[in-house]
């Protein structure tokens, strides 16, 4: 109940400033239809616009992408030429003015639905009957106009996006080069991830194991019963260590944990391995699918060793939650800042986020602090 009421707030006054801006469309729209009448109607006649007409009309264009992001939630992509701007506006102004017209109607109906507040600090109330049927009627109204806002916030969106959107067309191209994309980072995170686990059998386990012959081959063919002991002793602590690398190497490639506790206890395990310590803010009642959930382990647990390598941190902060069908993951540290985003650790995050369709981002400024962000798709 209280986010329907905030986010009815949002809307009313983001129609309300969607009115104050078609208050400048209008009578910009009637004078870019004037000049193009002037030039004649062809194709390419927009071009017939004064660039400070233009410049007017871009301008009111930003104005309205941060209206509809901050106010509506609706985002979209740059609009592809100019002639697809202006008749965005031309159209838009008589929805601004729909739209001022509702957030009007909001505002009269909390002032009758809450007559009963003030009706008697003004005279004295002589048909007290009359005020409840005010009231009553003030609701209705308030009812029906907050009905009316978020119609009208319907038909921003579709405005928006059928005027200002990528055609049908354009949208499958951009989704196909953005697949390809994806599958060409996935197979080379795959490669690199490839050439990791090689490197720490190679330089860890592998290594173990040789010391490990080494010391029994001389255990065999000493004669000495003390120095036969010692040199056993040492092969048993080496095997001791080869079994723990290789658990690492193995938990690094995949924990089992995570499929046979979930995601909650894989992460509160990654922040009992850290040598730093890890607050681990854990909101999911449902748990996310399983590939989401693989992916959301390995970003918080790829970042929390990245803050543990570079960041000089003494702190780590790993926010889990869901918005919707949105799996959200932040994790943030007190370090010295200064993090690229297209360093090779993160370049990894970002391409495992972006083969599920998922959002990342990563900010880092000068002294710190940072925080990684992510977005996963849980439908």
């Amino acid at each position: 109940m209280k986010t329907l009421a905030i986010r009815t707030v949002r809307h009313t006054a983001g129609c309300a400033l969607g009115a104050a801006t078609a208050v400048v469309e209008l009578p910009l729209t009637l004078l870019c239809g004037l000049l193009l009448l002037l030039a004649g109607i062809r194709p390419g006649a927009a071009r017939a616009v004064p660039r400070p007409v233009g410049a007017v009309a871009a301008a009111l264009l930003a104005v309205e992408r941060r209206r509809l992001a901050r106010f509506f939630g609706i985002r979209i992509a740059p609009a592809p030429d100019d002639a697809r701007a202006l008749r965005y506006l031309a159209v838009r102004w008589a929805l601004g003015a729909l739209g001022g017209a509702v957030a009007g109607l909001v505002l009269v109906g909390m002032a009758y639905s809450s007559l009963f507040l003030y009706a008697w600090w003004l005279d004295d109330i002589a048909y007290p009957l009359a005020v409840v049927f005010s009231n009553f009627g003030g609701l209705l109204l308030l009812f029906l106009a907050c009905q009316g806002v978020f119609g009208t916030v319907m038909l921003e969106e579709q405005l928006a996006r059928r005027l200002l959107g990528p055609s049908h067309h354009d949208a499958l191209e951009r989704r196909i080069t953005e697949l390809a994309t994806t599958r060409a980072e996935m197979m080379e995170a795959v490669d690199g991830e490839r050439r990791r686990i090689e490197r720490d059998l190679h330089d860890g386990v592998q290594q173990r194991l040789v010391a490990l012959g080494m010391l029994l081959g001389r255990a065999r063919r000493s004669h000495d019963p003390a120095h036969t002991d010692a040199l056993l002793l040492q092969a048993h602590e080496e095997s001791r260590r080869a079994l723990v690398e290789l658990r690492e190497v193995a938990w690094r490639v995949y924990p089992t944990v995570l499929d046979e506790a979930g995601l909650r206890a894989a992460l509160e395990t990654v922040a009992e391995r850290t040598p730093l310590p890890v607050r681990v803010d854990y909101a999911v009642p449902v748990p996310p699918p399983r590939q989401t959930g693989t992916v959301a382990y390995f970003v918080v647990s790829e970042a929390v060793t990245n803050v543990v390598k570079h960041s000089g941190a003494t702190r780590v902060e790993v926010r889990v939650d869901r918005d919707g069908d949105r799996l959200r993951l932040r994790i943030e540290d007190d370090g010295t800042g200064g993090a690229d985003p297209t360093g090779g650790g993160l370049t990894g995050l970002a391409r495992r986020v972006a083969a599920l369709d998922g959002r990342f981002g990563v900010h880092s400024p000068a002294g710190g602090p940072t925080a990684i962000t992510a977005e996963l798709p849980c439908a």
